[in-house]
């Protein structure tokens, strides 16, 4: 082993074919030293036991593959074909994205010299001094807990504590013993006092996020708290005075949420004092580089992977990619493909599928756009069909008997032009609410789809399960 690694330093090789036992330095531990000394050769480790942990293990720290003995000479052959292969695409690659920057210049891990990102960025230190609230929008995984924890950094508060509610995560029935904290008895469980997050953060940031889940009765309370600085426990009989500052978050569309009842307007504008919207990664690709720039160098000090930089044909892809789930999905993607690569760069054949052919999984859930986003987009001025005003009948009914059924294909190109024909086929036939009918025909379709499941269907709607019950009775839309 000591004198493969030698030899291997020197002549650079393609590949390298190790045995696992040999006098001195064993396979795996040459196999790690050799990916220091010759990290664009593809080690091939031999064995005659080709046990579990031998092949976690050989995988584990960088080999190309490994093979049992006794050995089959044509997969042999054909191996180290695919090796010298391999080692060629990787010595083609050229790194598309030299840093100027190390991961330490990131200290919050928000990465972007983007103009939309600059303007976060400005608005966050106008903020930051100040004990203003905030409301964070952006689709998911655009990275707004960052900015609150930035935000927190760089305030008068920055020594006092931060914490994170995810108001989605929590049940109903237990949402507000988490904010609030409960007395000793005070419900089923309660076996003993407990403070709740308002309360340990007193003088600190709170950060709720997902803030358009949360129900209508904790909505109140956490007005009280924000009015008056005070809460009450659950099952308590006297108020406790907090000094928190919250900073709220949102991928929902509150200000349709207010009119649908299901947002306190009180609330919104308590909360939306100030307000950052983070552009989603599709708006600002020329971030990516500096962002997989970053997630590497992060994944590096983890001794996490060996990757180091992206190849230029594979940058092209990951720059040309819409990233419907954002910098998490990047994240995931970087990870996944650090893994793959067989050296210290990334190629476009270890990207996933879906970036390399530019399609999206169908089977995503679809994101639910907050006001502002949808705001920033043309209003569609298209001609539409006046289509029978008569008979709107379901206005989402797969056949031809329903009015999408009836719209030629380019007429839906866009939101705005369908919600345009729909306006359009209900405004003169219908005494009722005008939202309340187009709401009860989309959570009727939602259901019909998921079969009457709630939990698929208020996933799909972007609305909580209580929120679907009370429209289905609201609707009558029981199976």
């Amino acid at each position: 082993g000591e004198e493969g690694i030698i030899v291997a330093e020197k002549e650079k090789p393609q590949a390298v074919f190790l045995d696992n036992r040999m006098q001195g330095m064993g396979g795996i531990e040459t196999l790690q030293h050799l990916r220091s000394a010759a990290p664009q050769s593809m080690i091939i480790l031999m064995t005659a036991f080709g046990t579990t942990q031998t092949a976690i293990e050989a995988m584990k720290f960088g080999a190309f593959d490994y093979i049992v003995k006794p050995f089959d000479v044509k997969k042999v052959l054909e191996l180290t074909e695919k090796a010298v292969a391999a080692h060629t695409d990787l010595m083609k690659a050229k790194g598309a994205y030299k840093s100027v920057l190390n991961s330490d210049d990131y200290k919050e891990g928000i990465v972007g010299q983007s103009e939309p990102m600059q303007a976060v960025f400005k608005v966050i230190g106008q903020v930051a001094a100040s004990d203003v609230t905030v409301m964070v929008t952006g689709e998911s995984g655009t990275g707004k807990e960052l900015i609150a924890r930035a935000i927190c950094q760089h305030s008068l508060r920055s020594g006092k504590p931060f914490m994170a509610v995810n108001c989605a995560a929590i049940p109903e029935n237990l949402i507000e013993s988490e904010l609030f904290g409960h007395e000793k008895g005070s419900f089923t469980g309660a076996t003993q006092q407990r403070a709740g997050k308002f309360e340990l953060c007193d003088g600190g940031t709170l950060f709720l996020d997902e803030i358009g889940d949360m129900a209508l009765p904790t909505q109140t309370k956490i007005l009280r708290a924000l009015q008056e600085g005070e809460i009450q426990r659950v099952g308590g009989s006297h108020m406790i005075k907090v000094d928190v500052r919250v900073v709220a978050a949102t991928n929902k569309n509150l200000e349709a949420m207010i009119l649908a009842k299901e947002f306190r307007e009180d609330l919104y504008y308590r909360l939306n004092v100030m307000r950052i919207r983070l552009p989603a990664l599709r708006e600002r690709p020329e971030d990516i580089p500096a962002l997989i720039d970053f997630m590497l160098q992060r994944m590096q000090k983890g001794n996490k992977t060996r990757a180091r930089q992206v190849s230029v044909e594979a940058m092209n892809l990951l720059r040309g990619y819409t990233w419907p789930g954002n910098v998490r999905e990047l994240e995931n993607v970087m990870h996944r493909s650090a893994v793959i690569a067989k050296g210290d760069t990334i190629l476009a054949k270890d990207l996933p599928i879906e970036v390399t052919t530019g399609q999206v999984d169908s089977r995503r859930e679809p994101e639910v756009h907050s006001m502002d986003q949808i705001a920033s987009e043309p209003v569609s001025t298209m001609s539409l069909p006046s289509g029978d005003a008569e008979s709107p009948g379901n206005l989402f009914s797969p056949d031809t008997g329903g009015l999408i059924g009836d719209m030629v294909s380019d007429e839906l190109d866009s939101v705005e032009g369908l919600v345009e024909h729909l306006y359009a086929q209900l405004r003169d036939t219908h005494d009722k609410n005008l939202l309340q009918e187009i709401e009860r025909h989309i959570i009727e379709r939602a259901l019909q789809e998921t079969n009457f499941n709630q939990v698929k269907a208020s996933a799909i709607l972007g609305i909580t399960r209580a929120t679907l019950r009370k429209r289905i009775d609201q609707y009558s839309l029981n199976q």
